[in-house]
């Protein structure tokens, strides 16, 4: 005989199931809370780090805040009206087959009702919430709302209300509609679930308590609705309905009045849905609905399309005028060009005296920016990387030194570190040994050294701290390169400094700085492993105590993170400031909520060729903006890494508004000046400058007619050199009509819409001062408008001289690369300046780099070509250029400071030597031969020495025409002295 217990394994699967469901449940929420811990608390780890913790808590809660508060309320008004609809079901239901297949359905819902109802409420308050707390900048900046001192002229409003209060507004009406409509669906749902309201059966489709559930919503809906037709009406300063942007002659006499009679009979038939709880049937509401749609139909779209198709369009001048008025006035006003100044005619007089145009050109040679950052990001590469792990941005930098008595224009750039060397990857070489880059490499911005190199200021490893650039901290561990994170500082811990010739091959440090976080504890130690996902970080016993962990570390990153209400430059550059070095960020306050003012998309108004074919220049979002302004400069610590922010547009605000908001981030403009030397190395920001110069394009035309015609209007030049691609923007020194003296600039030309000549040249002065800022426009003549960029390349090749001396350049495999095309007021017109670089051609292997090969050089129809400029001047204008002698310089070997040279044969067999043992030494390297390898670094150092005296030699002998680029690659030729000359 058997016994069997039916079911008894079922039964202990079942409980074993029930009990193991609840405990990965368990265990999923821990894991998510514990996730979402970590991401919170090493958050705000950092932000301490930095010192504003004050910024993310301020936005963690304004976040909470709004995810609660619109949770809360979606959840709460759904759930009323749930409730209300709920309990007026009525108790009786007559029999259909409609009710009987609900009655299925309710016998499901009906013992489980409160878990449905919490559940989907749940759902809305967390949909609800998490829409409406992204939303938490406008909350806050219409709480910390500054006016503008300027009224539109329509409502007679100042502009913030419509930066500020106008898009808070939208927003509140925003959640208040969807919480009615999502009312009224729930309701619906409810009231048909349960009888309230049939689809069939005789009588009434709708039960008078429903009828006067949904009479209310509805009229509260449509209430809402009249509320959102007022606030409509300020909205047509920002119509596109017109020729400009803002309201327009149709939007003010037919849209504004619509608008106010929509609102109007809105209220009336809120009313009459109301109206409907004490009257029997459907007649008022299908009267009231009718009413609203007829005349939003009507009154809202037909009649200004009336007035728009037979009023405006047959005199659209006459109508639009005033309205195109104040579009200039408020555009040109909010993007900061109202007070440019336009010289027209420039270029009608000009200086045709040669004695005085020799004069002239002797003033200019010595300042014009001849080294091109875009081209010669390869030279610093290959001269100045030293090691393969070392990489320099591309393209390059631009700044001003005080070198002696003068200001000089330098092209920078820091040696940073591209990771561990191949193949000798590991997670503690990775993370604490390779953990920084080294060095701040610059050259002179216009002078070249022999072979059409450049002429460095500070060069090698390690640093001269005694260099004309003073460098006290050279490491960099905050940078465009820098890796995701590093563990650095522990007791002990050797980090690589920079190679050298010691017998261990380098130099080490250990971090000192304050910035980063802790990492030496459990805790720390098991949040960043869950961050990072690196059980290393856990287990590692390399982590000394003291160590500290960096992340979150490029310039841009920390100070959006700092500034989350600041749209950011994409080119930040470092500067060596009172010994150390800093990156210098410019940050702008944007709105597209600007009333009457043209909107441009950023990302398209800061194209260029820079942007599309370099990575080091971040591209802009493609955001819609109609305001901007350079409200803060803000400065990274490449060592430390901290962060300051400055208010530099005192009078924005914006950013006084902001400033309200995370009291006491930004640092009143007067703290720049205890920073010694700080200030002189600010410019003028790019991004900002191209998208007034989109601006200026058309509205430099002030004169409503005129703007109407377009017939003015100009447009960016394409790039001479990179074909289908915008000029980018240039920084140089130079002296404008009007301006007292040289000083530093940021350039551009236009050319007239659908015209390669040249219509107008725009400079602002980029050097901090009582005339930072100043825009000034040099418009030429109508009717003699000189050639434009495109043309100017074009006149370069064809003419039979230039095209004779730039052939000899391209003899074998070598390539020429044009330079920046700098144009320059001179002698009452323009002067061209091209220099144009020299690249031997080759594999990878060869690694060629560009080096000065000619300076090409345009005045009106004279076109020369020199190995300097200053030959190159003096061909154009003959007889000899007086060129001052550069005041102040640093003692050098003589011929160190030409902008060119050439390549003696003496120096070709030095380089061929140099070529051959660095040669020896990559195959020594790569074979592993230890012996070989230091044979050829022998030859190497003996090859530089000789390279170095026929160098010298080669400077006491007349000038040739150069030679293409060597194509040595010093990635293996590391210096081992200081060198900062």
């Amino acid at each position: 005989m058997t016994f069997r217990t039916p079911g008894f394994g079922r039964r202990f699967g079942t409980g074993r199931s029930r009990l193991l469901l609840p405990v990965l449940v368990t265990v999923a929420v821990l894991l998510i809370a514990f996730m979402v811990f970590t991401a919170i608390w090493t958050d705000l780890l950092w932000y301490r780090s930095v010192g504003f913790s004050s910024v993310y808590t301020t936005g963690l809660w304004a976040r909470v805040v709004l995810f609660v508060g619109g949770g809360a309320l979606m959840a709460l008004v759904v759930g009323a009206n749930v409730v209300v609809a709920y309990r007026l079901r009525p108790s009786h239901r007559p029999m259909s087959l409609e009710q009987q297949g609900l009655e299925r359905y309710r016998a499901i819902i009906d013992p489980r009702r409160r878990l449905i109802a919490g559940g989907g409420l749940g759902l809305l308050a967390l949909l609800t919430g998490s829409s409406v707390a992204g939303q938490w900048p406008v909350w806050l900046a219409f709480l910390n709302r500054t006016p503008f001192g300027v009224k539109d002229p329509q409502f007679g409003k100042d502009v913030s209300f419509y930066v500020f209060t106008y898009p808070f507004l939208r927003l509140v009406l925003g959640v208040v509609f969807a919480t009615v409509i999502l009312s009224i669906v729930a309701a619906v749902i409810v009231h048909y679930l349960y009888g309230g309201l049939r689809l069939q059966g005789p009588g009434d489709k709708m039960s008078p308590p429903a009828r006067a559930h949904l009479s209310v919503l509805v009229g509260l809906f449509v209430a809402l609705k009249a509320i959102a037709y007022w606030f409509d009406r300020y909205g047509l300063v920002h119509s596109e309905r017109g020729v400009t942007t803002g309201a327009s002659y149709t939007d003010v006499n037919a849209l504004l009045p619509a608008k106010t009679i929509l609102a109007v009979i809105a209220v009336i038939c809120a009313v009459m849905f109301v109206g409907n709880i004490v009257r029997r049937g459907m007649m008022l509401p299908g009267v009231g609905f009718t009413l609203l749609v007829l005349s939003a139909i009507l009154v809202g779209g037909v009649y200004p399309l009336l007035i728009q198709q037979f009023q405006v369009k047959p005199d659209e001048l006459a109508k639009e005028r005033q309205y195109i008025q104040r579009n200039i006035e408020f555009t040109r006003r909010a993007y900061g060009v109202d007070k440019a100044e336009i010289a027209v005619d420039y270029g009608a007089k000009v200086e045709s005296d040669a004695g005085r145009l020799r004069q002239e050109s002797g003033k200019l040679v010595q300042g014009v920016r001849l080294l091109d950052p875009a081209v010669v990001g390869e030279t610093f590469q290959q001269l100045q990387q030293v090691r393969p792990f070392y990489r320099f941005p591309d393209p390059l930098d631009v700044d001003r030194y005080k070198i002696g008595d003068r200001t000089v224009d330098t092209v920078v750039a820091l040696r940073e570190l591209s990771g561990a060397p191949s193949g000798q990857r590991s997670w503690v070489k990775d993370r604490m040994v390779y953990t920084h880059g080294y060095g701040f490499v610059s050259a002179y911005g216009d002078k070249f050294g022999n072979g059409g190199t450049p002429d460095w200021v500070t060069k090698d490893m390690p640093v001269d701290p005694r260099g004309t650039i003073r460098v006290d901290r050279p490491q960099i561990y905050f940078g465009e390169r820098s890796p995701m994170y590093s563990v650095v500082g522990g007791q002990g811990q050797q980090e690589l400094d920079y190679p050298d010739n010691s017998p261990a091959g380098q130099k080490n440090t250990t971090y000192q700085g304050t910035g980063g976080v802790a990492v030496d504890s459990f805790l720390n130690k098991l949040l960043f492993a869950a961050k990072f996902q690196e059980k290393n970080l856990l287990l590692s016993g390399a982590i000394k105590p003291g160590a500290k962990i960096l992340y979150n570390r490029t310039p841009r990153e920390m100070v959006q993170r700092a500034a989350p209400w600041l749209t950011l430059d994409g080119d930040p550059y470092p500067a060596v400031v009172n010994g150390r070095i800093l990156w210098i960020l410019d940050g702008y306050t944007t709105s597209s909520s600007y009333p009457y003012s043209e909107q441009r998309s950023l990302g398209d108004a800061t194209r260029d060729t820079i942007t599309d074919t370099r990575s080091a220049v971040a591209r802009q979002t493609n955001d819609r903006i109609n305001y901007m302004r350079n409200s803060v400069k803000a400065t990274v610590d490449a060592y430390d890494g901290s962060v300051k922010l400055y208010q530099w547009d005192e009078q924005d605000p914006v950013a006084k508004t902001w400033m309200k908001v995370f009291k006491g981030t930004v640092l009143p403009k007067s703290e720049i000046d205890k920073v010694p030397g700080l200030k002189e190395h600010f410019r003028y920001p790019q991004d900002l400058f191209k998208v007034q110069r989109n601006i200026l394009a058309q509205y430099h035309v002030t004169d409503p007619t005129a703007f109407y015609n377009g017939e003015g209007f100009w447009e960016v030049p394409e790039d001479p050199s990179v074909k289908g691609k915008r000029q980018p923007p240039y920084y140089q020194s130079l002296q404008m009509p009007g301006w007292s003296e040289r000083s530093f600039a940021l350039t551009t030309v236009f050319n007239p819409r659908g015209n390669p000549n040249l219509a107008a040249f725009m400079a602002v002065n980029s050097t901090p001062g009582p005339d930072y800022g100043k825009i000034q426009v040099l418009q030429t003549p109508r009717n003699a408008q000189p050639q434009g960029p495109g043309q100017v390349q074009n006149s370069f090749e064809t003419d039979s001289r230039v095209k004779e001396e730039l052939n000899k350049l391209r003899l074998g495999n070598t390539q020429t690369v044009a330079g920046n095309l700098l144009t320059i007021p001179f002698a009452g017109g323009l002067l061209y300046v091209e220099p144009m670089y020299a690249k031997a051609g080759g594999g990878a292997e060869q690694q060629p780099f560009p080096i000065l090969g000619r300076v090409l050089v345009r005045f009106g129809d004279r076109i020369a070509s020199g190995q300097t400029l200053d030959e190159a001047m003096k061909q154009l204008f003959g007889g000899a250029v007086s060129v001052p002698a550069p005041g102040g310089d640093r003692g050098r070997d003589q011929g160190q400071g030409q902008q060119g040279g050439a390549l003696t044969p003496q120096v070709r067999d030095a380089i061929a030597a140099l070529d051959k043992a660095l040669a020896d030494f990559r195959d020594a390297k790569g074979k592993g031969d230890f012996a070989g390898m230091d044979q050829a670094w022998k030859r190497i150092e003996e090859a530089r020495k000789a390279l170095s005296d026929a160098q010298q030699a080669a400077a006491q002998q007349p000038t040739r025409s150069p030679s293409p680029s060597p194509t040595a690659s010093p990635t293996a030729t590391p210096s081992p002295t200081a060198s900062a000359s």
